[in-house]
């Protein structure tokens, strides 16, 4: 049985939270990058040179990219052959988040109480935490700040398995077309297919996890991504809904089997300061 420290995964997840709000990661400005050859508009390509140099003046000053340095949403893999010494990983995972809140001066933007009080937690804390256990001696932890400007156009539909391929391409694509503005296109898209109700938006949130632009290993998955980033990009809702080419920079998919009675679909938006990192202890 291998040991990891608390201590250990507290840094880490520190270190990663400050990282993640401050550097753009590399598949991310990629397809920034992609989309400005793309773009035909020229408010359009303005928009995203700003975008491009907003990123790299976070990185230098070491500023956060956005002013919403979001909910902390983890999914961690932990080895069975994993043991954690000095406490739960939960409080780990979460003492870290709160270090970076504070010392890293990142906006605390969790409440402690929903509909009453609405007091600022001040630590960014809980976290929102997804951990699975797997074979081997290895955590690996993903991380993703999670802003609530994109976070409040998510919705998911319980369709009929009749509505097949073309359903799910239109509550999709009109999904994140009628959202506009909201989410700060041009966006990532995660949309969650099959299970039940509470796990395709798991699935949702889970594909905003993928790199940027990266194939579904799933033939069929692939071409049904493709469909709904064309249907998008055919809206001309452009960059900031403020009219162009690219809407969206990536869709993708999670799936899973779901009751023969259902179609579930959720989707998961992303702004276009689509942070996430990686780390394995």
């Amino acid at each position: 049985m291998r040991a990891i420290e608390h201590n250990a995964i507290a840094t880490a997840v520190e270190k990663m939270c400050r990282e993640a709000n401050c550097v753009l990661p590399r598949d991310t400005e990629q397809a920034l990058g992609k989309a400005l050859k793309l773009e035909r508009s020229p408010l359009g390509r303005d928009i995203l040179n700003q975008c491009l140099l907003n990123a790299k003046i976070a990185k230098v000053q070491k500023m956060p990219i956005c002013q919403d340095t979001g909910l902390a949403v983890f999914f961690v893999k932990q080895g069975k052959d994993v043991e954690i010494k000095g406490g739960p990983i939960h409080e780990a995972i979460n003492k870290g988040v709160a270090k970076a809140c504070r010392q890293g001066f990142l906006r605390a933007s969790c409440v402690g109480d929903p509909v009453f009080l609405r007091k600022n937690t001040g630590s960014n804390v809980p976290a929102i935490m997804h951990i699975e256990r797997v074979p081997g001696s290895r955590l690996e932890i993903n991380y993703m700040p999670k802003g609530g400007g994109a976070e409040n156009t998510s919705r998911l539909a319980m369709l009929k398995p009749s509505d097949g391929q073309q359903g799910v391409v239109t509550f999709v694509s009109e999904t994140v077309i009628q959202v506009g503005a909201n989410p700060c296109p041009p966006t990532v898209v995660g949309v969650g297919i099959g299970g039940n109700f509470e796990r395709c938006a798991l699935l949702a949130k889970k594909a905003l996890m993928w790199p940027v632009g990266k194939p579904n290993p799933d033939k069929r998955y692939d071409q049904l991504e493709k469909k709904i980033l064309k249907a998008i990009n055919a809206s001309g809702l452009g960059p900031q809904g403020l009219g162009g080419t690219v809407s969206c920079l990536s869709v993708h998919i999670e799936h899973e089997p779901c009751h023969m009675s259902s179609l579930p679909v959720a989707v998961n938006i992303n702004c276009h300061a689509h942070r996430h990192q990686t780390v394995a202890l």
